[in-house]
């Protein structure tokens, strides 16, 4: 049997063993394995830990709400936190409320190396997005801490705020948060100020909380691919090479609000008429250039929205996505050009506010090839792929150098109750997650 087929099959094996979660430990005291000289991470543990934190914000398709500062999120973060603890951590909470523990090193002199990710989910969704990051960072921290293994480096388990509304815990420590931004109303209801002093934050305090270039060794985040390109080519594992880019606008189309009934269409300014041409515009431009750019009108509101009343405002989200963000102001400069035309042919003028940016972010070259070297001594395929997502490692990269771990996403479903991640999958990419984790701490000074 090789290496691959033995590796593949003792992860399905033990997949199996958590779907009966009774049978099993909460802490699974002493188990450890190795793969030649790479500690393996605890399979069971990982999906049993998976399983409990579905328990906090869980729907009855499956599915989870824990969007961040809800009371299911702060259950979730104490969930967590309780797992830290029994690890053996140092448990802190920042100044943005990210929730950080820490394995000692044998070098205190050198920065942290951190693993991680995110632990709210969008209204309806998964309960893989994000989690398998968090424990899966935190199974690699328990299985070093089994197996004996001391890390040169400390190594950070963190689980970042509020991803799902924005990277707020990410983005506060690049630097890229804007304070206009803590006025912003969450899913949850509370304002993005109002939720990171529930968390244990200080809204009043997050320009302390920036990192600078030089504090962090290096950052490695595992996640679900989010797709179907890993699963279609049967491929367990994807070397993320970037992250796209995201650049958020709201435009305002203005016309005039006049009865339905009695306004002839030659003497109408009907908004409704210039946003309607404005999103075929968008995708229009956005596919005539040559490239893997997508934008997206996601959210559309006509005021004052009665039947019988012609709008007299259309208020819409444009959003564009790139690996370069060059490629970005491309797609938008040619969206401005149309812009113009269609206010000027219906008297609907429409403005352009920019409200979101995050940059895209390549990875790593050194923690590319950790991430691929780990896999291959795991006997996995690989192979490199950009992700069109964003993620908490996209902001890092601005301050640290960072490497992500895909794994394939079933039906390539995410932001869904049924997004699913075999358990053999998981189990590869934890352990890959912790061979590069590994590599990194070895090289790095």
């Amino acid at each position: 049997m090789d290496r691959r087929h033995f590796s593949r099959t003792l992860g399905t094996t033990l997949g199996a063993l958590a779907l009966f979660p009774e049978a099993l430990s909460s802490s699974f005291p002493g188990t450890w394995r190795r793969f030649g000289e790479q500690p393996l991470i605890n399979g069971p543990r990982l999906h049993e830990w998976l399983r409990q934190l579905s328990r906090f914000g869980r729907r009855a398709d499956g599915g989870v709400d824990r969007v961040a500062f809800s009371d299911a999120d702060i259950q979730g973060r104490e969930f967590f936190r309780s797992l830290m603890e029994e690890t053996g951590l140092e448990v802190r909470v920042d100044l943005v409320g990210n929730l950080i523990g820490r394995l000692r090193g044998s070098d205190p002199n050198l920065p942290p190396l951190m693993m991680g990710s995110h632990l709210d989910s969008v209204p309806a969704g998964g309960n893989y997005d994000g989690p398998l990051g968090t424990l899966g960072a935190l199974e690699g921290a328990r299985t070093l801490q089994d197996a004996g293994v001391v890390p040169r480096h400390p190594v950070d388990v963190v689980a970042f705020v509020n991803e799902e509304g924005g990277k707020t815990g990410s983005r506060v420590l690049a630097g890229e948060f804007r304070k206009e931004e803590l006025q912003l109303v969450s899913s949850s209801g509370f304002s993005i100020g109002e939720g990171i002093r529930r968390l244990g934050g200080d809204p009043d305090r997050l320009d302390e909380a920036r990192l600078e270039r030089g504090s962090m060794a290096g950052f490695l985040e595992l996640h679900v691919e989010q797709g179907a390109i890993l699963e279609g080519k049967g491929v367990p594992i994807g070397v993320v090479e970037g992250i796209v880019g995201i650049r958020r606008w709201t435009a305002v189309v203005n016309g005039a609000a006049n009865h339905a009934g009695t306004t002839p269409m030659d003497q109408r300014r009907d908004a409704m008429i210039g946003a309607a041409q404005l999103v075929e515009a968008v995708n229009r431009v956005v596919t005539s250039i040559p490239g893997s750019q997508v934008a997206t009108v996601g959210r559309i509101q006509a005021s004052p929205g009665a039947p019988n009343v012609i709008p007299g405002e259309v208020r819409m989200s444009i959003e564009i996505r790139a690996l370069e963000m060059d490629r970005i102001q491309e797609v938008m400069d040619g969206i401005q050009i149309e812009a113009e035309a269609i206010g000027y042919k219906n008297g609907t003028p429409i403005d352009m506010d920019e409200f979101y940016l995050s940059r895209g972010a390549p990875t790593d070259i050194r923690f590319r090839g950790w991430v691929e070297a780990a896999a291959g001594e795991l006997g996995l395929d690989h192979q490199r792929m950009p992700s069109g997502a964003g993620h908490d490692a996209q902001a890092v990269a601005h301050f640290a150098p960072m490497g992500m771990v895909f794994i394939p996403s079933v039906g390539g479903l995410s932001h869904h109750p049924d997004e699913y991640s075999r358990p053999e999958d998981i189990e590869a990419g934890a352990n890959v997650l912790l061979g590069a984790l590994l590599k990194a701490d070895e090289a790095l000074d």
